[in-house]
């Protein structure tokens, strides 16, 4: 565990020096392997954080959007900046409403307020979101891998949701598109060297020509991503692959969390023997490759994020009415604290 005295260390002067970070910062709290639960004795110490906008960056033309210090791996992003990524149900943002209370390192009022209204941030838009940055991890081990040595089946399976994920995005993306004018579904293969293969049912009329262009080129490129056959990259070593691999599950565990529960937990208590297994290795093969074991709970977590996806009742966007009544309050404290 974090000791709270590390952030009043010489290597953390920033916090207080920065001028866009001092009295402005509202939330400070751990990220990474220990906000999880999944850290070893190897592990870093990763801090993030949020902090108000000035009232030259509200009224002004000042912009400033994060701070990053390398040398500590600590981000504090801006409050509107903050919004926006919430807003948009990104994975590395939203853990940071979601962690155990142990793990906050600083949180004032303001900071408070932003966590209990987390719920505001929350909607689909967290399918593709998430989604997407499990298909990542996945591609990761899979550029990192023999992806020859998977059985078709199984890849078969992993393009298949990667293109589904994807394609919940598109109707925010293509006006014109509605869900069911692409319809993709797994059958018994026509060609004769694969064993099952996907299919696409299209029912598009007076289309667009160039939002179909990059629909086709979207998830051609997933396919094609997926079919490069390539050698182990020896640079990445175990270490690495394995905490791709605890991250792939990790993702779908918080995606599904927030798709049925309406709630962000960072900490995966219930789940943390199964992480730490992954991380330590127990999935992995001699050769570098992981057993079937592994693309089984892949496979079972995917098909649980579909069924979520499909029986959620969180809204298809946040409430932007009530979104913006809790950034205008913030700001307006933000403005008349920066004249006090």
């Amino acid at each position: 565990m974090c000791d709270i005295s590390l952030l009043h260390s010489k290597e953390y002067d920033f916090l207080r020096r920065e001028e866009h970070l001092g009295s402005r910062i509202i939330l400070l709290g751990l990220a990474g392997s220990y906000s999880y639960g999944t850290n070893n004795e190897k592990s870093d110490i990763d801090i993030r954080g949020v902090a108000l906008n000035s009232r030259s960056d509200l009224l002004g033309l000042t912009e400033f959007e994060q701070y990053v210090d390398l040398y500590t791996d600590t981000t504090i992003y801006s409050f509107n900046k903050m919004i926006r990524l919430l807003l948009s149900c990104n994975p590395n943002t939203l853990e940071i409403l979601g962690l155990n209370q142990e793990h906050y390192l600083y949180l004032n009022e303001i900071g408070q307020e932003l966590l209990a209204h987390t719920s505001l941030f929350l909607s689909k838009r967290a399918i593709q979101s998430f989604g997407g940055y499990a298909d990542a991890q996945l591609r990761r081990l899979q550029n990192a891998l023999a992806r020859d040595s998977y059985p078709q089946r199984e890849k078969e399976e992993h393009i298949y949701h990667s293109v589904k994920n994807a394609m919940y995005a598109f109707k925010n993306r293509y006006r014109s598109f509605e869900n069911g004018a692409i319809k993709l579904y797994m059958d018994r293969a026509e060609n004769p060297e694969l064993d099952r293969e996907i299919f696409m049912d299209a029912s598009l009329v007076h289309y667009p020509l160039r939002d179909y262009k990059n629909i086709w080129n979207e998830m051609n490129t997933i396919v094609r991503e997926y079919d490069k056959l390539g050698k182990r990259n020896k640079k990445k070593d175990d270490n690495h692959l394995n905490k791709h691999a605890m991250h792939l599950v990790r993702l779908f565990m918080m995606a599904i969390d927030i798709l049925e529960r309406k709630e962000v937990r960072t900490y995966r208590r219930e789940e943390q023997t199964l992480l730490l297994s992954i991380r330590g290795g127990e999935y992995q093969k001699a050769d570098g490759t992981f057993r079937e074991e592994f693309y089984e709970i892949v496979a079972d977590y995917e098909k649980k994020l579909v069924y979520a996806a499909e029986h959620t009742e969180l809204p298809d966007e946040p409430n932007m009415e009530e979104v913006q009544e809790f950034v205008i309050s913030v700001n307006e404290r933000a403005v008349k604290l920066s004249t006090e």
